[in-house]
Parts: structure tokens; sequence; C-alpha cells
């Protein structure tokens, strides 16, 4: 699966790529280089991301569903268990 960046999230991205090399690098970089450097890190970074993502989210959804049993668990056979407990009045 490739991971896209909206365009508005790439300028952002670039822009922040930009400011931390300007603040933090005896270097500044370009906006081109910038972009490439996005690149690079989506690509071969991205993914390990995604996929710690994904697996954090299914341990949450695994966990959910194994209380669900609990949330909605139904007791089988309780017909009679009703009317025990209740005398029934005879006319």
């Amino acid at each position: 699966m490739t991971i896209e960046l909206s365009k508005e999230a790439r300028k952002e991205a670039i822009a922040s790529i930009e400011r931390y090399f300007r603040e933090n690098m005896e270097e500044p970089i370009g906006n081109i280089a910038a972009g490439a450097l996005l690149g690079f890190f989506v690509e071969e970074v991205g993914p390990l991301i995604y996929n710690r993502a994904v697996s954090e989210v299914q341990e949450r959804l695994q966990a959910r569903i194994s209380e669900l049993d609990i949330e909605v668990h139904e007791d089988e056979f309780q017909y009679w268990r009703k009317y025990e407990r209740k005398p029934r009045e005879r006319k």
C-alpha cells in the first residue's frame, strides 16, 4: 500500500522540514531537497509507522471484542426461571 499525502499536508511537511533545517542545521535546505527528503522518509519509514498504528488498532479492537460477550451476554433457557420466581395464580 502506497502512503499518499494530500497536497496541503505535503506542503506543510516541506515547510516544517525547511524550518527544522534553518533552526537546527548549519546549512538550510531548499524546497526541492526538502520535498525529496520527505518523499524518502514517507517511502522508507512511513510503512513502519503505518504498520505499528494498524497493529495498535488491532490490539484495541481485539480487547473490545473480547469484552463484547460480557456486554451483550444473555443467559440461555430463561423461560421457566421467570415462572419459578413468581408463582402463577390459577383461577
